[in-house]
């Protein structure tokens, strides 16, 4: 099957739920037994819930893995690999430019626990190379990079990590499964926050991984079922209703977003657009080569570099509501600086490129002439 009709299709079986063309919801937190001991599949809704398994299901064969598993967030799902991963001592080299709150949970959770911590520009995978220790257990990435839309080169990156028996994670939340399968390109584990283009309508919260080694997936399943930062059956279905039209969308905000992208490079009052599908990102031809296409988020920086034009600009936005978020039907806009990367150290910003002036949109589904013509009034307003 192809992946729109996989994306409707796998991890359910009607005859198993009563006909019931939709999974049923199942709201219940305990699973009755016929004789004590009696090895159920489902027991209790923190180890299992039928509408959970079918969302793990459906969203492994989308990533073309064998396991996946839900989360109550993105960062739960991110607790939750790193700490079946990582024991006191071990290190992660990181992308350094990467979601703001992943460096809060590297940098104040995990290096106190005795955790290293290293960032590392992997633009070039000769850096990754030079930066790995016998220590380094797990490399960490995000391809394209929030904020900044950067690329890396998953393929190559693994193939180093590898050599050296480390594992590799990638967040894809940006690329999706249905633009990016990182691991096809040899990555051995993928994360996503749900809660943005899996869910896709600004109204779920929820992290999902998948993996393919047995080992890996009975591991980050104990921490899931352990720690118990699991999805409720609600969010569960509605993640699963999202995805029916990912496909679809993701079509609609890459074209948008192209569109929109283009005339930004034509605008006077923006100093810089960052979006792999633009000819002249640096890494466009990489993004040519390991996506289906180029993605719904741009970034900006305005002419005048100052967070006084950003919230300006923000709030004469019409469409785009100023919000944390991303990859909702509905057209967004993030300030990294003060909110996606609160949390990260000025200096670390700076040596980034996170700047004042600096904003990053999420485009939406809306008709494209309606997206430009607010983004039109808001420059010239």
């Amino acid at each position: 099957m192809e992946f729109a009709t996989r994306a409707i299709h796998i991890g359910y079986d009607n005859a198993d739920h009563n006909r019931s063309v939709m999974p049923p919801l199942y709201q219940t937190s305990a699973f009755a037994f016929d004789h004590v001991g009696e090895d159920l599949r489902f027991a209790y809704a923190r180890t299992g819930n039928p509408t959970r398994s079918a969302l793990q299901e459906c969203f492994a064969s989308l990533e073309e893995a064998k396991h996946g598993l839900a989360f109550s967030s993105g960062m739960a799902a991110i607790d939750a690999v790193l700490r079946a991963c990582l024991k006191p001592g071990d290190e992660v080299v990181a992308v350094a430019d990467l979601y703001g709150g992943a460096y809060r949970l590297l940098t104040r959770l995990l290096q106190p626990m005795g955790i290293k911590v290293r960032f590392v520009d992997l633009t070039q995978p000769a850096n990754l190379e030079a930066a790995l220790t016998p220590s380094t257990r797990v490399l960490w990435l995000e391809s394209p990079t929030n904020p900044l839309l950067g690329m890396v080169d998953i393929a190559a990156l693994s193939a180093i990590a590898h050599r050296h028996d480390v594992k590799v994670a990638v967040d894809n939340t940006f690329a999706t499964p249905y633009l990016q399968r990182p691991l096809t390109l040899g990555a051995d584990i993928v994360v996503h926050s749900a809660t943005k283009y899996l869910g896709g309508h600004s109204d779920v919260l929820l992290g999902l991984v998948a993996v393919s080694d047995d080992k890996l997936f009975h591991d980050i399943r104990f921490v899931q079922n352990a720690a118990g930062a699991v999805p409720g059956p609600q969010d569960c279905f509605l993640t699963l209703r999202g995805i029916k039209t990912l496909a679809l969308r993701m079509d609609r905000h890459c074209d948008n977003a192209e569109q929109v992208a283009a005339w930004l490079t034509r605008q006077p009052a923006i100093a810089k657009v960052y979006y792999p599908g633009l000819p002249e990102h640096q890494g466009h031809a990489l993004a040519k080569r390991q996506m289906k296409r180029f993605g719904g988020i741009i970034s900006i920086r305005l002419a005048d570099n100052s967070r006084e034009a950003a919230s300006r600009f923000a709030q004469r936005l019409k469409l785009f509501a100023l919000a944390e978020s991303l990859g909702g039907v509905e057209s967004l806009v993030n300030h990294s600086y003060t909110m996606s990367h609160g949390g990260m150290p000025a200096e670390q910003k700076a040596i980034l490129g996170i700047e004042d002036g600096g904003l990053r949109l999420s485009i939406g589904i809306e008709d494209i002439g309606d997206i430009l013509a607010d983004l039109e009034q808001a420059l010239n307003g």
